[in-house]
């Protein structure tokens, strides 16, 4: 009698596409995380060594080396931006305004864009960096 050679089963899982679909991955990954921020304005803020987080509505004001005034990455020319923060203010009635000021900038700068948040009693708060220890 002749009897059946019993085989043992091992499952086997096709690795062969595992490094293309990584490699999308990566890919995929790497573009979507240079995306996730596309319309900042791009400054050397100054650094600092602590920081605080706020909760409330708030407004982003950068102002570029060449001293170009942006409020939510929307440009606004000098002459206009003390109407255009009493705008803001009349709409939203809990504002803060983040500044985002160039490192390259004078304190004589920063203070004029200051000056005209405190006519409109608006509360701004300065935005930095973090320091390397």
């Amino acid at each position: 009698m002749k009897l059946k050679k019993h085989m043992d089963f091992k499952p086997e899982v096709a690795t062969g596409s595992l490094n293309d679909i990584m490699f999308f991955l990566l890919l995929f990954f790497l573009l979507v995380a240079t995306f996730a921020n596309p319309n900042v304005i791009k400054l050397m803020l100054p650094k600092a060594h602590s920081s605080q987080t706020i909760s409330k509505k708030q407004i982003t004001l950068s102002i570029t080396s060449d001293r170009k005034y942006y409020i939510d990455k929307r440009y606004i020319p000098a002459s206009m931006l003390e109407g255009e923060l009493a705008k803001i203010k009349s709409n939203i009635s809990d504002v803060t305004i983040v500044l985002r000021a160039d490192n390259s900038l004078t304190v004589q700068d920063l203070v004029d864009v200051l000056e005209i948040g405190s006519r409109l009693q608006v509360k701004m708060i300065l935005a930095t960096d973090k320091k390397a220890s």
